[in-house]
């Protein structure tokens, strides 16, 4: 896709999952990778993986949730691999459970993942991308913040949050050439599923009940994701801003 070659890209989450399958491709794509990520094993073996394979990425551990850590995070990566044009806000954090089961505590750490560390990285990065002259940034939200999702109330508030913040930015920011849009998977076949599943009273049915609520029957993988956030990034995507864009295999078809 034309214009991610040479660009240095932020992934957040990208120890894994999704966020291991998006690093790869922007490396595919000659793009300078930044793999952050609160688990410091998980990031250098995405890193490795791109390595060894010609990519360039590196590294960065930090836990998102905490804005001096990102600062410093945010300030290395640019020293050693340049300024950040593109911005994946990725990471996230569910439990599955009825909202009225939930506890405060609960709320604070869905929140302080799925929204406060978006809201940190973009506030952190962004000023960079406009000393640039611009960038990209992509949030990867979920189905749940478009039409809502039983045992999941906080976290479908977090991303519609974001998608609402992801508007927001796009119009302030227009003028100023940096493009916001939004990704938001259908349920997918990662270890932050299964472990949300684990939390339910009923692991394999509550699975089988979200692969069957989606018209392809079947869950999502990984690797469903980085074509349409690769292109959201590119310079293909130019006059593409404020929008939000399903994949999920059918399981919502918002016009």
């Amino acid at each position: 896709m034309r214009g991610l070659d040479g660009k240095t890209v932020i992934i957040t989450g990208g120890g894994g999952g999704i966020g291991r399958a998006v690093s790869r491709r922007f490396a595919e794509e000659g793009s300078l990778v930044a793999v952050l990520d609160r688990d410091a094993a998980a990031a250098q073996a995405t890193a490795d993986l791109i390595t060894e394979a010609g990519g360039k990425a590196k590294a960065y551990a930090a836990d998102i949730t905490d804005y001096a850590a990102i600062e410093t995070t945010v300030a290395a990566i640019e020293r050693d691999l340049g300024i950040p044009t593109v911005l994946v806000n990725n990471a996230g954090f569910d439990r599955f459970m009825p909202f009225l089961k939930t506890e405060p505590a609960m709320w604070d750490q869905l929140i302080s993942i799925n929204l406060t560390g978006a809201l940190n990285m973009h506030h952190v990065v962004l000023p960079r991308m406009l000393e640039a002259g611009g960038g990209k940034v992509i949030n990867v939200a979920s189905d749940a913040a478009r039409v809502g999702s039983s045992g999941e109330a906080v976290y479908a508030a977090c991303k519609a949050g974001l998608v609402g913040l992801s508007k927001t930015l796009a119009r302030e920011l227009a003028t100023k050439n940096v493009n916001f849009n939004v990704v938001c998977p259908g349920p997918t076949d990662t270890a932050l599923l299964k472990a949300v599943a684990d939390t339910s009273n009923n692991p394999e049915k509550l699975l089988e009940a979200f692969k069957n609520a989606v018209p392809k029957r079947r869950l999502g993988q990984p690797e469903d994701y980085p074509g349409i956030i690769a292109l959201l990034a590119s310079d293909d995507a130019d006059f593409i801003t404020g929008q939000v864009i399903s994949v999920s295999g059918g399981l919502t078809m918002a016009g």
